[in-house]
């Protein structure tokens, strides 16, 4: 998967969207969100814990493709995420491997992240199908707000104190969640979207 340059006159010129990613993506969908946000013209940048290397290269769930990953979520701190309009975390198994941590006392760092990004109303945070497992160890950050997720982890959300609803799409404001892969061009569409309504307001 090469870097695709964003066009200089979509809607969404100047703005950063972040992406999180380890092994088992989709690789469809991580494609399919480099083209159409860069349609738009907003950078993606696709983000992980490196571990303390330059880069990683992490590999697909279906095909085994693999893509090279050179943003370090550890480095984000908020001067760093005002940087971003919007952090999506894609299906697959990138959330449950982004939830590790050495230390069961203590936060992952993708999940550390989060905390802060949940703080920063004006940056948009979207999950698609599995990826709210990340915040599981977090329920304060959607306790109360409607979602949606993969049928498999519709229990886990509700046990999260999150409102489940039978859609292919809910926002709530700053919080953009889809049910599956099947719906990755709506979540894209809907941060498309929301992040041309503001950028509209700023001009």
């Amino acid at each position: 998967m090469g870097i695709v340059k964003p066009l200089k006159t979509g809607r969404l010129a100047g703005k950063r969207i972040g992406i999180l990613l380890e092994s088992d993506f989709v690789e469809d969908e991580i494609a399919y969100y480099q083209r159409r946000f860069a349609e738009d013209g907003a950078e993606v940048r696709l983000l992980s814990r490196l571990w303390g290397q330059p880069s990683l290269t992490f590999s697909g769930h279906e095909h085994r493709g693999t893509i090279e990953v050179d943003g370090d979520l550890e480095q984000l701190d908020y001067h760093e995420l005002l940087q971003f309009s919007a952090l999506i975390v894609p299906s697959g198994m990138v959330a449950d491997r982004l939830r590790y941590t050495e230390d069961v006392e203590h936060d992952s760092p993708a999940l550390e992240l989060l905390r802060r990004a949940f703080r920063i109303p004006s940056l948009v945070k979207a999950f698609s199908c599995h990826g709210l497992m990340l915040v599981a160890g977090a329920k304060d950050l959607v306790a109360d707000r409607p979602v949606t997720c993969h049928n498999n982890l519709v229990a886990d959300v509700r046990n999260m104190g999150a409102i489940y609803l039978n859609q292919d799409v809910v926002v709530d404001r700053d919080l953009v969640t889809s049910r599956s892969v099947d719906q990755c061009h709506l979540l894209a569409r809907t941060v498309i979207e929301r992040l041309a309504v503001t950028q509209r307001e700023a001009a």
